[in-house]
Parts: structure tokens; C-alpha cells; sequence
């Protein structure tokens, strides 16, 4: 099955909007296929020697898609902001 047969949002109380409606928002702002996801975090590019060393989140580095915020304004408005 290409979609996710579930997606789970925990907030942990931290959270101002349902979490039922932030998993509405992932689905209909985000692909989850994972055809889709190599495309879009174009994972098969050799970047693998810079994600090696001090870890591949909370690092700025252009090759690093997955740290962009380019679909913001598009999960935001899913939400209804």
C-alpha cells in the first residue's frame, strides 16, 4: 500500500489545535508515499558523508531538505491559519 496506513500526532499537551485536525493537515499537506518522499527530500543524492557526521536534523546545510520550512504557509492554511 503506498499511503500510510496511519499517521499519529502527539503533542504531549503542548498542543492549541486538536491533534485529529494537525493529522488532517499532515495528510492533506504532505505526500506520504514513499516514492514521494525520495522525490521531495531528494534523498538519492550522495549527501550521505555530511548526514555521517553530528547527526541529519537540526543542521542548516542547504543539501539538508528536510530541514526546510518551504510547505509552512501550506500546513498552516490546512489548519486554518
Amino acid at each position: 500500500m503506498a499511503q500510510p496506513i496511519s499517521i499519529f500526532v502527539e503533542t504531549f499537551g503542548t498542543n492549541t489545535i486538536d491533534e485529529s485536525k494537525i493529522e488532517q493537515a499532515v495528510r492533506d499537506t504532505f505526500d506520504l508515499r514513499p516514492a514521494a518522499i525520495v522525490r521531495d527530500l531528494k534523498l538519492k543524492r550522495p549527501i550521505y558523508r555530511a548526514t555521517a557526521a553530528y547527526g541529519h536534523f537540526g543542521r542548516e546545510l542547504p543539501d539538508f531538505e528536510w530541514e526546510k520550512l518551504s510547505r509552512l504557509a501550506d500546513f498552516s492554511a490546512a489548519l486554518g491559519r
